[in-house]
Order: C-alpha cells, then sequence, then structure tokens
C-alpha cells in the first residue's frame, strides 16, 4: 500500500472522508455502485459532493469525482482544493483532477482498484491514501455481489475481474 500525504494541511483528513463515504452509501442504497466523492476549500470547508450514479441516470459519465465537481459549481481556482473519494479515482477522474489542476487528493482505499493515483502523484498532486476499512469492506461486498455492474465501471467486459 502506498501513502503519500501533505501532512502539513493540519485538516482531518478522516472526517473529510466522511462525507465522501455518506455519498457512497447512498449510492449503494439508490442501486448504483459505491463511489462516492466530495471536493473541500484548504481548509476543510465543504464545496461539493457527490456519488457515482451510472446507474441512477443511465449516464457513464456520472462518476463520484465528476459528480462532486459538478456539484461545487465553478471556482476561480481549484489549486488550493482537495478532491476526497472513497476509491482511487480513475483514469477519467483523474483526467479531471489534473486538468483543473485541483490541489490534493485524498483517497479511501486503492486495494478494490488502482487508476491514476500515480500519475497524480507523479504531476506533484498530494496524494493520500487513507486505507479505510469501511471503505474497504464496503467495495469488496459489491464487487463480489455485482461483479458484472463492477466491470463494467471499471471497462471491463465480462465477470473476469
Amino acid at each position: 500500500m502506498s501513502s503519500r500525504t501533505d501532512a502539513d494541511s493540519g485538516i482531518d483528513l478522516s472526517h473529510l472522508l466522511d462525507t465522501a463515504y455518506r455519498q457512497a452509501r447512498l449510492g449503494l442504497e439508490e442501486g448504483g455502485i459505491p463511489i462516492g466523492a466530495a471536493l473541500f476549500s484548504a481548509d476543510g470547508k465543504l464545496l461539493g459532493e457527490g456519488r457515482n450514479r451510472r446507474v441512477q441516470h443511465d449516464d457513464p459519465s456520472v462518476h463520484g469525482e465528476t459528480d462532486a465537481f459538478r456539484a461545487a459549481g465553478r471556482q476561480l481556482d481549484y489549486s488550493s482544493t482537495i478532491m476526497v473519494t472513497t476509491l482511487a479515482p480513475c483514469w477519467y477522474c483523474s483526467g479531471l483532477i489534473r486538468q483543473f489542476g485541483i490541489g490534493a487528493v485524498v483517497i479511501g482505499e486503492n486495494r478494490s482498484f488502482q487508476g491514476g493515483e500515480d500519475w497524480l502523484a507523479e504531476l506533484g498532486i498530494p496524494v493520500t491514501i487513507l486505507d479505510d476499512e469501511r471503505c474497504v469492506t464496503m467495495m469488496s461486498e459489491f464487487i463480489e455481489s455485482k461483479p458484472s455492474l463492477w466491470n463494467e465501471d471499471i471497462g471491463v467486459v465480462g465477470d473476469e475481474a
């Protein structure tokens, strides 16, 4: 497990993750994929929160991070914002983080999936992996119970992971 962090922030990152986790639980209750995210200002103020709603909206572009990003509305500068997500961001969401210069990423867990987190770190974006057991359990149970839906979400054809 790799873990990189901007330790000088002084913000309780697990508290920020609670918001993303609640969104993931809502998504699961709605019959969707349990991935939640939230965008915060540098001082921990919530700007927007969201969840993967690909199933609920029949829209493949509504990932947790994109939903949170949209909910935050326009910002003049994203460099001091923090994207918090229950699962390592896929390449699509990593591209969003890069494109808009989001300043830091906090990941609940990356055991179930690893996307562009190393690429983001190589670009100089601080990445923190919390390895949160709630997130690990939620995703592993979901993947076991709905492998086809999970594979659809990560772009894998068939039930093999």
